[in-house]
């Protein structure tokens, strides 16, 4: 389910970065220029978002995630599940199944939020370097699951950004460069959490479910309790539905969340006014 999770974290990126006005209103340029310009800084922060919704799947022993960097995500995985299994021992309810190890500690809320609060506070003490760390890990995990389009979601909007941000303060190349990464640490921890978050309600789809509100949901003696839909609405990871149906309508969904795209698409194969009213050759 790796590049529906990493699909998925890119529309809630797209979305949640126009709310929080990472893009400026369409229109304020025409055409695909101003397409572009929307998405100077909300393609970085789709792009980062769409990795970190692969994390919580680093406590499984042979995820994408955990073989991205070789020996480093290994070790890193394995951390994660030792934690993972420790906490759940210590916490679970008399009817909480045996195990404790993947779509645990990592697939709740609480983890999302630990995670996004931790880079927030790493980016804060340790400036643009630590920034960079946290957007190469992500980018990284994005690429790895949605090849190149990752690449120019990111090399788009910072084609935009760093040229704008050197002209702006009047900087060498550099300092731009490190000026618009310590801009970007005021999103970084909330496309983090973000991405964990979106990970964890698309496995409460699944037949599995997920614990995602541990611990403030204990439900009859289980207190990681699986949400997951009724039976009708749950589907297989990696089945057909899953790669026919889901993954197409998220993908249509991305599309349809980049800011002034979907008119100018609709404006490109549209006939002109005097075609289609018949005036044209004959």
């Amino acid at each position: 389910m790796g590049r529906t999770h990493a699909l998925t974290g890119a529309l809630a990126g797209l979305l949640v970065g126009r709310l929080i006005g990472l893009s400026p209103a369409v229109g304020s340029e025409p055409g695909f220029t101003g397409t572009l310009a929307a998405c100077a800084a909300l393609g970085p922060f789709a792009a980062v978002t769409a990795g970190y919704a692969l994390v919580p799947d680093l406590d499984h022993r042979s995820s994408s995630a955990t073989r991205l960097l070789g020996p480093l995500t290994r070790v890193l995985s394995r951390g994660l599940r030792a934690a993972s299994r420790w906490l759940y021992a210590r916490t679970k309810g008399p009817l909480d199944e045996p195990g404790g190890e993947h779509r645990h500690l990592t697939h709740t809320l609480v983890f999302a939020v630990a995670l996004g609060g931790i880079c927030a506070g790493t980016t804060a003490a340790w400036g643009p370097w630590a920034v960079l760390g946290w957007l190469v890990f992500g980018l990284a995990l994005a690429v790895d699951r949605l090849g190149p389009v990752a690449l120019v979601a990111y090399g788009a909007g910072a084609a935009v950004w760093l040229p704008a941000t050197a002209r702006g303060g009047d900087l060498p190349s550099g300092q731009a460069l490190l000026a618009a990464l310590d801009a970007s640490s005021g999103w970084l921890g909330l496309a983090v959490a973000l991405g964990c978050a979106v990970h964890c309600l698309g496995d409460a789809l699944t037949e599995s479910g997920c614990p995602l509100l541990w611990p403030f949901l204990p439900i009859r003696g289980e207190i990681w309790y699986e949400l997951r839909p009724p039976a009708w609405l749950r589907f297989h990871t990696g089945k057909r539905f899953e790669r026919l149906v889901v993954f197409p309508l998220v993908a249509l969904g991305c599309l349809a969340a980049i800011p002034g795209l979907a008119p100018q698409v609709i404006e490109l194969f549209t006939p002109p006014t005097h075609l289609a009213a018949g005036g044209g050759l004959r």
